[in-house]
């Protein structure tokens, strides 16, 4: 559990620092300090939270009751106001409005919806001019490879030979996640790797090494953006812009 936890750790690090440059570049951009942010599938809140809690306007959009409000718990523990909506993906134009948002988090939402291309095609229409979506998901190759580790030689065949041949959820490889982007309209941006080491290293190596964490995270962080490594990481994070 205590490895899991700083995978967790380096994952979310990594994706924060990402969308807060993101978000400071909005700022600029639009003049104005308080942006709008939609977080379709964000769930309890997780980065929903300390968005509100910078100032933003933060609209939770989520098919589970009980998570939007722990959503809402949690960002009144944290002082911070957010907006908390039942809804799907796929219907996101007619729940949040179109044009309404500089900025939409998509994350670990395209591996469970009925069709990915139209839950991104409603997502575009959120989306103002300039604004960007960022789109985290399942990577297919990082699966194949995690099962040939393991010695599950024909699941990892028949996830090499189909994304989502075994089980669920959906699984993507970076040129379909940049096709499903681009198909919606968008040009796709950055693209990194999570999780790229984290889910090989035994956590026997982990525990009770603080320094050995530290260097784990700070080699995760130099090798996100570096293929072909980034290309063999657990999720894909690829940025959308309109």
């Amino acid at each position: 559990m205590a490895a899991d936890f700083r995978r967790d750790g380096v994952r979310f690090s990594l994706v924060w620092d990402v969308l807060r440059d993101v978000a400071s570049a909005q700022v600029a951009e639009t003049g104005r300090q308080a942006l709008d942010i939609v977080d379709v599938g964000g769930g309890t809140g997780g980065l929903a939270v300390p968005f509100a809690a910078l100032g933003h306007n933060v609209t939770v959009v989520d098919p589970s009751p009980d998570a939007l409000a722990a959503a809402q718990r949690r960002a009144a523990e944290a002082g911070a106001r957010l907006t908390a909506v039942q809804g799907e993906a796929a219907s996101l134009d007619s729940v949040a409005g179109t044009k309404s948002a500089d900025l939409v988090i998509c994350h670990n939402v395209l591996e469970y919806v009925d069709s990915p291309a139209d839950a991104m095609t409603a997502i575009a229409a959120v989306l103002r001019p300039s604004a960007t979506v960022s789109v985290l998901a399942s990577n297919a190759v990082a699966a194949v490879l995690h099962r040939a580790l393991a010695g599950r030689f024909t699941e990892a065949r028949q996830l090499l030979e189909s994304e989502n041949a075994v089980g669920s959820p959906r699984r993507f490889t970076l040129p379909g996640l940049t096709a499903l982007i681009e198909g919606a309209g968008l040009r796709a941006g950055e693209a990194h790797g999570l999780r790229i080491f984290s889910g090989l290293v035994p956590g026997a190596l982990l525990d009770g090494d603080g320094g050995g964490t530290e260097a784990l995270r700070a080699l995760e962080a130099a090798a996100a953006a570096t293929p072909p490594l980034r290309d063999i990481a657990a999720q894909l994070h690829v940025l959308g812009h309109r």
